[in-house]
Parts: structure tokens; sequence; C-alpha cells
């Protein structure tokens, strides 16, 4: 089943700069394929871990999810898939400045994507792991999120400020970019 899709993503690449538009195609279901994302970002096809990365950028780029579920799209086939925690691992950022007005700060999925955290950007911090802990998550496009790797969460903790909130000692760990504050964690 993934060879036959494969072509068909070949020739929608050919068409599309970006991401072909998923959310304008609404094809019938065909049903389920043996395809997970895992927690780690890796994606496993029948068992098997699919090594070709451009093979795996191919399928992100069909990515689309409805509700809770997930699905790679064509404009004539709709294959629902599974997704552990969320499709895409946040596995680098940086940033373009150290002053906090003109700062932005651009993360890199595994799959390559590029995604500035502008004021438009949906970032929430939701339980991950066991022992679970607070962990950013943001938007790459329209509804799939990324969860920020170990990795990337400590080096936005070197980057963040820390605001005091009352006399309690409280307080809160936050990031700058494109003039919007987001959350990294609460203390008391």
């Amino acid at each position: 089943m993934a060879e036959p899709l494969f072509q068909q993503l070949q020739k929608l690449q050919k068409e599309f700069h970006g991401h072909p538009p998923v959310d304008r195609w609404d094809p019938e279901f065909c049903g389920d394929m043996d395809m997970v994302i895992k927690r780690d970002g890796h994606w496993i096809h029948e068992g098997t871990e699919i090594q070709r990365q451009p093979l795996v950028k191919l399928f992100a780029s069909i990515l689309k999810r409805e509700a809770d579920e997930y699905f790679l799209v064509t404009p004539v086939e709709k294959l629902r898939i599974q997704v552990e925690d969320v499709p895409f691992v946040a596995t680098q950022v940086a940033r373009s400045s150290t002053d906090e007005n003109a700062q932005k700060l651009l993360f890199t999925t595994n799959v390559g994507d590029v995604v500035e955290l502008d004021d438009e950007s949906i970032w929430q911090l939701l339980e991950f792991g066991t022992p679970s802990q607070l962990i950013p998550y943001f938007e790459v496009r329209k509804g799939l999120m990324a969860r920020v790797s170990r990795n990337v969460f400590y080096q936005l903790i070197e980057w963040a400020e820390e605001e005091r909130q009352g006399s309690n000692g409280s307080g809160q760990l936050c990031i700058h970019s494109a003039g919007k504050k987001f959350l990294l964690g609460s203390y008391n």
C-alpha cells in the first residue's frame, strides 16, 4: 500500500512548493494504514522504522488531523495512521537576537519544518513522560503539533526570563519571540 501512495506523493510534490493543501482535500476514507508515529518522532511502517528521511518528509507533508485522528491524505485517498503523542518533535531552536523585543525564535522539527514562534502561534504546556512534567508544545501547521525535545527545552530555559509574582516567592519562566511572551513553567 505504501509504494503506490509514495508514487502519488512524488507527483504531488512536483506540483506544490512547500506543503500540499491537505486542508482542502476531502477524499473518501480508504481504511487504516499500518503506520505509527512514535513518541520519539520515529515513523514505523508495518513494524519497521522508515529509514529514508525523504520518505518520512513526504508522508509528513500530507499529514492531516481531524479531531483526535491523523490521516495521510491525497486528493483521492485518505488513510488513517496512529500517532502516540504528536507527529513532530522540535529538535533545534535558534534565536535572531538577545534583545527580547526584537528576538525571534525559530524551531526546526524532526522532519525539517522550520517554524517561527510569533504572536499567532499556538503554544501550550502539556503533561508528558513518567513521571509527567509540563512540556511545551506548539503548532507546526493546521492542528499538527510538535513537542519540544529535552535538549531544546534546556536551551529555552537558558534563554528564559524569570518573572517573580508577589511576595510568596512564586514565579514564572518565560521566553520571548516576535514581541510576545511564552510560558515555559511556573514555580513556588
